[in-house]
């Protein structure tokens, strides 16, 4: 009970010294574009109403996990496969060198071309930049399967799709899923990013009209609300990460414990 008391404390501790801080620095600021704090938190609650949530913070949660759903199985499925065989390998390296250098914020003006500038194309955007932490941590997650499992595997006849989903993946998942908690921090920027460009609903363009009609302490909030709606995300992507990896922490608490 006081480990847990102790994580929490831990947990809670730093954001609410950073919030107090801000509070007491901005209290008497005058400064148009830095608003006292106790403003931004008094117009949150009538700038992020009803229909304001299903009008733009609800499409941009959808678009976020369309395109980190798409991201995460492409990039597992080629990454098993670019992993799985050398040759493979030694072909696709270098072009995902290059592609992977190419920030994804350029290539939204490309995509506009062929998706135009509706949902398809902030999807595209965000899956663009998600897929390559997740492509890339299955590589090397699924070359560092250990040659002795897939031997003893082997030998008692564990082959193709077995062999795929109790050998493969389930000795690459950690690594998988440090890709995929990478993915999610890029995607909630993506998501930004691509609504900021052509849009008329979603968080990021509300953020920028706030900001084009010099309504400052509406645009804090809206600031405020993605920084929530990221520790939400990491919260979830957390608790699933400990129920489908709760072999990989079990054997890591064991192993802790016995040195």
């Amino acid at each position: 009970m006081r480990g847990v008391l102790l994580r929490v404390f831990f947990v809670v501790a730093l954001p609410a010294l950073l919030v107090a801080g801000w509070w007491v620095a901005s209290d008497d600021s005058t400064d148009v574009y830095w608003p006292p704090l106790r403003t931004i938190l008094t117009t949150f609650p009538d700038v992020w109403t009803g229909d304001r949530w299903r009008d733009d913070v609800l499409p941009s949660v959808l678009r976020l996990s369309a395109g980190y759903a798409c991201a995460a199985v492409a990039g597992v499925a080629i990454g098993t496969v670019i992993g799985s065989y050398r040759r493979v390998r030694a072909v696709c390296e270098p072009v995902l060198e290059f592609l992977r250098a190419v920030p994804p914020p350029v290539l939204v003006p490309v995509i506009m071309l062929f998706a135009s500038i509706g949902d398809t194309m902030k999807i595209a955007v965000i899956a663009s930049g998600c897929v390559w932490p997740i492509l890339l941590n299955t590589v090397e997650g699924v070359r560092a399967v250990d040659s002795v499992m897939s031997e003893t595997a082997r030998s008692y006849g564990i082959t193709g799709v077995a062999r795929l989903r109790h050998v493969v993946l389930r000795s690459a998942s950690p690594q998988i899923f440090a890709g995929l908690r990478q993915a999610l921090s890029i995607g909630i920027i993506l998501m930004v990013i691509s609504e900021m460009f052509a849009a008329s609903n979603g968080l990021g363009f509300t953020i920028v009209q706030f900001q084009r009609g010099f309504a400052i302490p509406d645009m804090w909030t809206g600031i405020l609300l993605l920084g929530l709606l990221g520790f939400v995300l990491s919260v979830v992507f957390r608790l699933v990460e400990r129920r489908v990896l709760g072999w990989y922490h079990g054997l890591r608490d064991v192993s802790r414990r016995s040195s």
